[in-house]
């Protein structure tokens, strides 16, 4: 289930992470994985921590989730939450939902996102949500609490290495043209149509894709991750 958005959210989180960030002397575990994924297929793989990062099919194309492995699916998964904006376009959703075309897709490339390391960070950031929608937008106390645990999530990233689609055949929307910029950089094969019919939006109908992951002091990386260690937020 996606959350609700708010306007007044992202320019916090934008705000707070700006003074806050990662000190520069903070050093992480990074871990990274590689994989693909043909369309209407998922990718499960454990990171550490109990945890499992998820590319879910949609009808459109994938959403990314971090969620805890082997036990029932909470309300909101750890990258969700700590990824805003919410119930909108964002880096989670590898879709042509929102009028995204499959080069629009395609072309916002690399993805970066933020997500909950332990159970601990994400029953903050879950308690703190509920309170932020509880109280509404115009409750400043709640929004800066929210931000201030989003904008020290660690980060992690999605790369699309290479790729099929049939392309879309409308014009780009401008959302997609704000982010959408690296199409012609990203390795890829155009296909056509299984009906022979073309769409507005087209598809995406398989990627191969590296996610490097963020691991605070702490973490349990799986050991089937490859593991450096580099300054916090370096990516």
């Amino acid at each position: 289930m996606r959350v609700s958005f708010r306007n007044g959210l992202v320019a916090v989180v934008l705000f707070v992470g700006s003074i806050i960030g990662w000190p520069a002397t903070s050093k992480c575990g990074v871990g990274s994985l590689e994989g693909e994924v043909q369309a209407g297929g998922s990718f499960v793989r454990p990171i550490g921590n109990g945890l499992e990062v998820m590319l879910e099919p949609l009808a459109s194309g994938w959403i990314l989730r971090i969620l805890p492995e082997g036990k029932p699916r909470p309300p909101h998964d750890y990258a969700e939450l700590a990824t805003p904006p919410y119930r909108s376009i964002n880096p989670l959703l590898i879709t042509t939902d929102y009028s995204f075309r499959a080069q629009d897709v395609v072309g916002w490339n690399p993805r970066r996102f933020r997500f909950a390391p332990d159970d601990a960070s994400f029953f903050a950031m879950s308690k703190s949500y509920n309170q932020y929608e509880g109280k509404g937008a115009a409750s400043t106390s709640a929004q800066q609490a929210l931000a201030k645990l989003v904008s020290e999530a660690p980060e992690g990233m999605l790369t699309i290495l290479d790729t099929k689609l049939v392309p879309g055949t409308a014009d780009q929307v401008p959302g997609a043209a704000s982010v959408a910029t690296h199409f012609s950089t990203t390795a890829h094969t155009i296909e056509k149509p299984a009906n022979g019919e073309p769409s507005p939006l087209g598809r995406v109908t398989w990627m191969r894709f590296r996610i490097v992951l963020e691991f605070p002091a702490g973490f349990h990386a799986d050991n089937r991750l490859r593991i450096a260690q580099q300054p916090c937020a370096a990516f």
